[in-house]
């Protein structure tokens, strides 16, 4: 029995040639026919540059899950320092998306520590800390009103009801329920009005348009071929 044997170097040259298509297809925004020419590349040759850029054509597809898993497995099995922190940084990105702040800050620290002068990571970490910020300082109030509200609710409750009887018989007045809309709720330190509450919400959204437009994505370019395998 005669076996053949595909010389490697043709193995490299068809993994050469996917990856190439891919990434024209890539600049041509058709990012599910990149995905499919990244995802022969691999297939012809383990090769961690097309299973990245596999990563950043299904992030474009906003498939983040996906793109994760292959960002991870990148990082795990390439010994590029370079590519590694570009996983991290990208893994940092699908979870920006899915506003999970923690994890988001957690690839960006380790995507530094492989790159530490890229701005693109330093930016993109110091964005995830803002926002995780503003989303604890607003869980805060959300828990701090929730409390006086129940505290509001509990309060009837509190008076013994031998001593509401005894002031049932010394002024009978007092016992009548006001009318409905009548009762006045105890003041709130530094509330605001309804319009100042739109005015502050309208501003950060329009700050935070800002900075999602301004922070670096890190998937916008795929790896280049500058070599044969």
């Amino acid at each position: 029995m005669i076996l053949w044997v595909i010389p490697i170097q043709v193995w490299a040259q068809q993994a050469n040639q996917h990856m190439y298509e891919g990434n024209k297809l890539y600049a041509k925004g058709k990012y599910k026919e990149a995905a499919a020419a990244y995802q022969q590349a691999y297939g012809t040759k383990k090769n961690r540059e097309a299973q990245y850029n596999l990563g950043n054509a299904l992030y474009q597809q906003k498939n983040f899950e996906k793109a994760a898993s292959q960002y991870t497995e990148t990082e795990k099995n390439t010994r590029d320092s370079k590519l590694k922190a570009a996983s991290n940084h990208n893994l940092g990105n699908t979870c920006l998306e899915q506003k999970k702040w923690d994890e988001a800050i957690e690839y960006y620290k380790q995507s530094l520590r492989q790159n530490p002068s890229s701005p693109s990571t330093k930016y993109n970490l110091a964005y995830a800390q803002a926002m995780k910020k503003q989303q604890d300082q607003q869980n805060k109030n959300n828990k701090k009103q929730d409390q006086k509200q129940d505290q509001q609710k509990q309060q009837p409750d509190k008076q013994p009801q031998d001593q509401q009887q005894g002031q049932d018989k010394q002024d009978p007045q007092q016992n009548q329920k006001p009318e409905q809309g009548n009762q006045k709720p105890e003041p709130q330190p530094s509330k605001l009005s309804k319009e100042q509450a739109d005015q502050i919400l309208n501003a950060l959204n329009q700050e935070e348009k800002k900075l999602r437009g301004k922070k670096e994505k890190g998937s916008g370019q795929p790896v280049k071929l500058d070599k044969d395998w």
